[in-house]
């Protein structure tokens, strides 16, 4: 994506030198120093992206910006977040105490949790992306950048109004909706309002699942074996990867004198769709017993997606021109959101019939092979975050100085009820289930900052900034029940199914008739009685930190310019819910009895060297920026299952069970070094006349070291059939720290969501016919290298964690009339690419969530 696209106009009327002038690019504005400035100007790597090219490109929230601007990548992840990485920094850690590596800001204000990311944006002046970390000036610390999306301001004098209406595939209608009213010179309203809704485009149907595998022992009875309770037929409009989404601002903004100047906004978000859903990689499981036996996207479903999701916010901004040369600013911002939403993890994919390996009826010891169902799903029962943020800038602006000051503040208090229920489990095929309720979860982040520009010599800046953060976060009262996933007994069940004695006459696992309204944690945490008395999380950590950046700019001349620069970026730490590291089993090493812990896990840091050049050239018709970087990514914060404690075990583990005395947990740590260099080239050129071509390449070369703890248990019981290298052995020494582990050593592997090259090509092209009509073609080429989804980098055929090399075509055409509207064509991945922007192995083959596929539609608009 260019650097910026400008709206068509009619260059055919225009005199010859207002033509020409037209002809060069139009001078872009940022505000990523915290002053307004021209972009190639800042000494920065930072990309702007305006309303118009959002929707052209068809852009509505900002997993949208995926490869549209160098090092940016997007993931779609669990419980309605989304994964931002820029420059392969990035974190899937999305609990309520987890912070994320990339800022989110809205005007200019932080906004905390992941999954306002998910908000629609409309109605924008621009969107701005910040590479490399932000440690001085924006909000709380970012170790990878930050995004800034920025509302259109309520014009003074002027009252317009303008509606969009999209018609697509999938059923897709959306509609955009902006009204402005100038008051007078000193007051000026704004409302805008956007909804999306369209079709899920997969093949959804009702799972109904009842196993008939006479040679293991199951035989079908006509009743399912799958949970049905809360199976129901829903209409495509509601199917998983839908759409069903508004949001509408209110925004005043008033003059009361010529010194002050008062802004405040209203937002409202809601979310009614379906959420992703995890699918099968079908070409990689070809040629593999785990083959897609329909079309790539069938799914048997036996709990519907919903999700009821709500976000509030009343932004306010206060600016005040003490002099000519003085400002003083406070920003506020106070953000609900509100969350319930229910997920079908396993979409249907139970294990084929040659993997099961359980068998009917069962002796006393069960059975720990492979059972014939697979029914998983997760629930946010409720949830409230409350965050309130607070910012005081001083700023002051010199002939050859100028220097901004500020105070921050940001308070979030969280509260949530989230459950997973794992349906069918060895060694009986009982019934588990987690219920996490976390009522008071509490977040508090201060800092001080400031940062001065000082032109000490003709044509040269010197910059120095620097920031001092205190964090701290809290959890109290929060009870984890359900004991520590423990399927060897029934308490799943709550006394209101009886499977009987395992090994004697008339026991049974459930079927989907003996499972009742009372189960689980629909029917509230006393459902949980049977279990342990639940895990108790009252706990706090606070750290502190300070963060600088250095610089140097040089204006070769009023067109050119380079600049270096030296920055650090900060993340505070955190911990889990309180846990027994040895899984309720006797630890080898310790003490007996549990090992309670928080897993708690500490900042992870970036230092950041730059060096960039920004110009105009060919007579102000091409604007280039150009920026090489180097990384030192330290005690990375890495999410994932790793190794808890190495247990007591009777006799050797079973073959399908090889890491039987070894307890893994979802946990972050902190891992390793990473070195990041990189190259970052976006261009902006009109070659001639009403043409426009834009381009952007990135290099990053992501690479780990020092992390020799680094366990390898992906996939092990399949890697063989897949024709992939086993996994290590387990570590037998004397090592405390390598115990229970698989070593491998990932030195030299890139991390995840870091494609090592992406190139980006855009042209459009001003045809003005008769009458003043302008007929605008418009074709966008995106490509990006292989990319890795976890530190493993595992290549192969069938189990990669990896989406190879893809690319995607957008095109559109728009005839714009003289006055009051326009039409316009387009198709966005017009050859219908199948891509991945994240994927997890499951039971013999990969799982992914997927980018859209192609999606065409007409767009109308009218102005008035």
């Amino acid at each position: 994506m260019s650097i910026a696209v400008a709206g068509a106009c009619c260059l055919h009327a225009l005199p010859a030198r207002a033509a020409e002038a037209a002809e060069q690019i139009q001078e872009v504005k940022v505000t990523a120093t915290r002053h307004t400035t021209s972009l190639l100007k800042t000494p920065l790597a930072i990309s702007a992206i305006n309303q118009e090219s959002l929707t052209r490109s068809g852009i509505t929230d900002v997993r949208g910006l995926s490869g549209a601007v160098p090092n940016l990548q997007m993931s779609t992840a669990v419980d309605s977040g989304v994964q931002i990485a820029i420059r392969g920094i990035s974190t899937k850690n999305f609990t309520e105490t987890a912070d994320p590596s990339v800022g989110l800001h809205v005007a200019g204000m932080y906004s905390p949790r992941p999954q306002g990311a998910m908000a629609l944006m409309f109605d924008l002046d621009q969107v701005e992306v910040l590479r490399g970390p932000q440690g001085t000036l924006f909000g709380r610390n970012s170790t990878g950048g930050s995004i800034n999306i920025i509302p259109a301001k309520p014009e003074f004098g002027k009252t317009y109004g303008k509606s969009e209406l999209d018609l697509g595939n999938y059923n897709q209608r959306q509609v955009n909706v902006v009204q402005n009213i100038g008051v007078s010179d000193t007051l000026a309203l704004r409302a805008t309002f956007m909804k999306v809704k369209r079709d899920g485009w997969i093949n959804q149907t009702q799972d109904f699942t009842d196993v008939d595998l006479p040679s293991r022992g199951f035989r079908a009875d006509g009743i399912p074996d799958v949970d049905q309770r809360h199976n129901s037929k829903v209409d495509k409009a509601d199917f998983y990867n839908n759409k069903n989404e508004w949001a509408g601002r209110l925004s005043a903004r008033w003059l009361p004198s010529r010194e002050l100047e008062v802004q405040l906004a209203y937002e409202r978000f809601q979310n009614n769709g379906a959420g992703n859903l995890m699918m099968k990689d079908c070409e990689q499981a070809a040629g593999t017993r785990y083959a897609c036996t329909g079309g790539p996207w069938d799914v048997k479903i036996n709990l519907p997606g919903k999700i009821d999701m709500s976000i509030d916010t009343l932004r306010s901004n206060l600016a005040w021109s003490i002099s000519p040369s003085s400002k003083l600013e406070y920003g506020f911002a106070h953000a609900v959101q509100k969350r319930s939403q229910q997920a079908d993890d396993d979409a249907g994919y139970h294990p084929v019939a040659s993997q099961v390996t359980a068998r009917l009826p069962l002796t006393a010891a069960g059975d720990w092979g492979i059972w014939p169902v697979l029914d998983n799903n997760s629930r946010t029962l409720d949830s409230k975050y409350v965050s309130n943020v607070h910012e005081l800038q001083f700023k002051q602006n010199f002939d050859t100085l100028q220097y901004v000051a500020g105070a921050f503040w940001m308070h979030e208090k969280n509260a949530i009820n989230y459950a997973q229920e794992y349906m069918v489990n060895p060694p009986y095929g009982f019934a588990i289930s987690q219920y996490y309720n976390q009522p008071d979860r509490q977040i508090d982040a201060k800092a001080l900052f400031a940062q001065t520009d000082w032109k000490f010599a003709p044509g040269w800046t010197a910059t120095i900034g620097g920031r001092y953060s205190w964090d701290s976060k809290a959890d109290k009262n929060g009870k984890v029940f359900g004991g520590d996933w423990d399927a060897s007994k029934a308490a799943y069940y709550n006394g209101q199914f009886k499977p009987g004695v395992p090994g004697t006459p008339g026991f049974r696992p459930h079927n989907s008739a003996d499972l009742t309204a009372g189960m689980g944690p629909l029917a509230g945490t006393g459902a949980y009685g049977l279990y342990p008395a639940p895990f108790l999380n009252d706990h706090e950590m606070s750290w502190k930190h300070f963060t600088y950046r250095l610089g140097l700019m040089k204006q070769l001349n009023p067109n050119d310019m380079v600049y270096t620069s030296l920055s650090t970026g900060y993340k505070s730490g955190g911990f889990a819910d309180q846990d027994d590291a040895c899984g309720g089993k006797q630890c080898v090493d310790g003490p007996a009895g549990p090992h309670i812990t928080f897993f708690p896990y500490g900042p992870e840091t970036v230092t950041n060297l730059e060096l960039g050049y920004k110009g105009k050239l060919l007579e102000n018709r091409m604007n280039l920026s150009a920026t090489l970087f180097y990384s030192r990514y330290k005690d990375k914060q890495e999410w994932g299952n790793f190794f808890s404690a190495k247990v007591k075990h009777d006799g050797p583990c079973p073959v399908n069970d090889i890491n039987c005395d070894v307890i893994v947990k979802g946990m972050t740590k902190n891992v390793g070094v990473v070195d990041i260099p990189g190259l970052e080239l976006e261009m902006d050129y009109r070659p001639w006349r009403g043409a426009r071509l834009g381009a952007s390449f990135s290099y990053i070369n992501t690479k780990m070291r020092d992390y020799p703890t680094y366990s390898d248990g992906y996939a092990c019981d399949y890697r063989a059939e897949a024709g992939a290298a086993p996994c290590p052995a387990v570590y037998s020494g004397s090592d405390p720290t390598l115990v229970g582990k698989r070593v491998y050593d990932v030195t030299g592997n890139h991390l995840p969501l870091a494609p090592k090259y992406t190139l980006g090509l855009n042209f459009s092209q001003n045809i003005v016919l008769d009458s003043d009509y302008v007929v605008v073609p418009w074709v966008s080429l995106k490509w990006q290298d292989k990319m890795y989804f976890s530190l493993r980098n595992l290549d192969n055929p069938h189990i990669s964690d990896s989406q190879k090399a893809y690319s995607t075509v957008d095109a559109s055409i728009k005839l714009i009339a003289p006055k009051y509207w326009h039409a316009e064509l387009y198709v966005l991945n017009l050859s219908n690419t199948k891509s991945k922007n994240s994927a997890s192995f499951s039971n013999g083959f990969i799982k992914g969530a997927w980018n859209d596929p192609r999606m065409f539609g007409l767009r109308v608009g009218v102005e008035y």
